[in-house]
């Protein structure tokens, strides 16, 4: 069992929603990223989602966008991220961890290579935007073969054929992207997100953790209701950048903000 499984099994017996922030590994610099890991884990996190910096991120809106170029102009490399990894292994064996990047660095890096690296780090789940379940197989096998749960995206545009696809690819969670769009755009429809997640829920047993569009602690209670993980990352990347100056400043607010969605969810 991956510690993925073993977390969202745990919350669940308790009747919980797993809390799982995203932040961009390197941004605002490449130190801050371990103690800024630490600091939602501390305050509530239950999973955490760190981004790998890509050049053309697609699927990312201007927050995250900028979150990106930032780190890469920090030199910030696929080793780094999993550097950064290890590094929050060392004192924290339990919260689970998803690289959550594109393709290209890891076929630079090799599917065999990054994945036996990943779980030397102490990578739980790798979600890879920009790779169907069509031409996953490879990369799937190499990453369950050290026990790393590969997270597959559905849209509120997937049809139900194609849900019971990525389903069958996936492990750990299915992410349920809950608007049409890059991240941080545009309003929730909570009905439509209700909707759909009962569809996938007829062809899935996964757990499903919804993102985009989660701002803030009424959206994540709202979306909590029906979800069983709550994804927040524009928001959580914006909060890191305007306070960007003063580490311990960033820490302080990233607690404060993590916090405040952990009440509101389980509220």
């Amino acid at each position: 069992m991956s510690r993925i499984e073993a977390c969202l099994n745990s919350l669940s017996a308790e009747n919980r929603k797993a809390l799982i922030p995203f932040i961009t590994a390197g941004d605002p610099s490449l130190d801050s990223t371990v103690p800024i890991l630490h600091a939602l884990a501390d305050s509530g996190a239950d999973i955490i989602e760190l981004g790998i910096p890509f050049s053309d991120p697609m699927a990312d809106g201007p927050v995250i966008q900028l979150a990106d170029e930032r780190a890469l102009a920090n030199g910030v490399t696929t080793h780094h991220v999993l550097q950064m990894v290890a590094e929050f292994r060392r004192t924290n064996e339990h919260t689970p961890i998803v690289l959550m990047g594109y393709l290209n660095p890891i076929e630079v890096f090799g599917y065999q290579a990054f994945a036996h690296a990943a779980a030397e780090a102490g990578v739980d789940g790798m979600l890879t935007v920009d790779l169907p379940p069509e031409a996953a197989k490879t990369f799937v096998e190499e990453l369950s073969a050290v026990n790393i749960d590969s997270i597959f995206l559905i849209a509120p545009t997937t049809s139900e054929n194609r849900i019971k696809l990525i389903a069958e690819a996936g492990s750990g969670y299915l992410y349920y992207v809950s608007l049409k769009g890059v991240t941080g755009s545009g309003n929730l429809d909570v009905e439509q997100v209700q909707s759909k997640l009962e569809t996938i829920r007829k062809v899935s047993k996964l757990p499903i953790a919804v993102g985009f569009g989660i701002k803030d602690a009424a959206s994540a209670q709202q979306i909590g209701k029906y979800a069983d993980g709550i994804i927040v990352g524009s928001a959580m990347v914006n909060k890191i950048y305007e306070n960007k100056e003063d580490l311990n400043k960033t820490l302080t607010e990233v607690a404060s903000f993590t916090q405040a969605l952990r009440n509101g969810i389980d509220g």
